[in-house]
């Protein structure tokens, strides 16, 4: 009988052939580019409706619309490309791409643009302004999924030790930003690889307890601001004025939507100006005004279908490293959503967490569309097993 191994190596070494024919089967135009069908279809209805949302949250600003427009498609482009690499490559890249990653951190630390009271941004004069704390949530689970894929598994204490280190830098650098939501959302990046490694639930309890014993230390260690919001979100009503009105403005704006929404471009609470940052982080509360229930449900379905395909993809996959990184990549995007829904909608502390490829913003395309690239690179190149 022939080896498990010897029959993989023949079965890669073959062209695939049609079941009773002695003809190769052309690839199809998927096939050959990587890229999976229903998951760009998925992504394509909610960049369409994402822009159509903008334009109202913009103040029917065409001019912004077409910036994010040009956003969208330079965000593609990297998807594209980067579901032609093989998984392989990401693998050597992960250690210099997380090193790189690093290194920008602590040049934002030393050199970095300071805007709105944050220090978050590298600028290259005439060329371009980025947040390289965008670059670490991909970085970050590439880097651990490369780890932990070479490693035994479940993991072991000094494995986690080492997770433990690559995961906290970069999130301490950037929460001193202070960038409390990409902090968060890096954090779970890590975290999400780490879990899925195959961590018992003796442990995943320990860790818990350990990190409930923490908090005190984090509130002690937080801006001012940020305790305020903490503040807020447990009384918004204590400082309607100030602190309290963001929450309260768009609270007010999802709530007069009722089941059916005022119609596109009829917000009130929106148009005139009471919503603050209604084109980013706040733009569910143009949703949920203008379309009202029912849009927002529907576009909860639609993150809800775009989480399930990418779970499928990842888990298609045929070695550790790809389901790692494929899970993780996805697991973010989905609490990028339930963060962002959860604020606006008054049942989550505001941290600042963009609503995902809808909110107005361009680094965070790029990494959101970059992570779905890789997504199909994982399930795209998987390797040809026996049944």
């Amino acid at each position: 009988m022939m080896p498990l191994t010897g029959l993989t190596k023949g079965l890669r070494a073959r062209p695939v052939r049609a079941p009773e024919s002695g003809i190769s089967r052309r690839k199809s135009f998927w096939e050959r580019t990587h890229l999976d069908p229903w998951l760009l279809l998925l992504l394509l209805v909610l960049l369409v409706a994402g822009l159509g949302v903008l334009y109202s949250a913009s103040g029917q600003r065409f001019e912004v619309v077409l910036a994010q427009g040009t956003r969208f498609l330079v965000a593609t482009v990297v998807m594209v490309v980067l579901a032609q690499l093989p998984p392989a490559t990401l693998l050597r890249w992960a250690p210099l791409v997380y090193g790189v990653g690093l290194l920008m951190l602590v040049a934002v630390e030393l050199v970095g643009d300071v805007g709105m009271g944050a220090q978050r941004w590298l600028v290259i004069p005439g060329v371009i302004r980025f947040q390289p704390s965008e670059l670490m949530k991909l970085a970050m689970p590439l880097m651990l999924a490369a780890w932990l894929s070479r490693r035994q598994l479940p993991p072991r204490w000094k494995d986690l030790l080492v997770c433990a280190l690559l995961l906290g830098l970069p999130v301490v650098l950037i929460a001193k930003q202070p960038d409390l939501g990409t902090s968060l959302l890096v954090g779970c990046a890590g975290v999400f690889v780490v879990l899925l490694a195959g961590l018992s639930w003796r442990f995943i309890v320990f860790l818990s307890i350990v990190a409930a014993s923490a908090l005190p230390l984090l509130w002690m260690n937080l801006h001012n601001y940020q305790r305020q919001r903490v503040l807020t979100f447990l009384n918004p009503e204590s400082d309607p004025l100030g602190a309290g009105w963001n929450i309260i403005q768009s609270t007010t704006a999802i709530g007069s939507g009722g089941l059916w929404g005022k119609g596109w471009l009829q917000g009130t609470q929106s148009q005139l100006e009471f919503l603050p940052e209604r084109h980013t982080d706040f733009i569910v509360a143009v949703l949920g005004e203008e379309f009202g229930l029912v849009g927002m449900l529907l576009v909860l379905l639609l993150y809800l279908l775009i989480v399930v395909r990418g779970l499928w993809l990842a888990a298609a996959s045929h070695d550790t490293f790809g389901r790692l990184l494929g899970g993780s990549i996805i697991l973010t995007f989905f609490i990028y959503v339930f963060v962002n829904v959860g604020m606006v909608s008054g049942i989550l502390p505001v941290v600042g967490v963009p609503l995902p490829l809808v909110s107005y913003g361009g680094t965070s395309s790029v990494t959101l569309l970059a992570g779905f690239g890789i997504l199909m690179s994982i399930h795209g190149h998987r390797r040809l097993l026996p049944r």
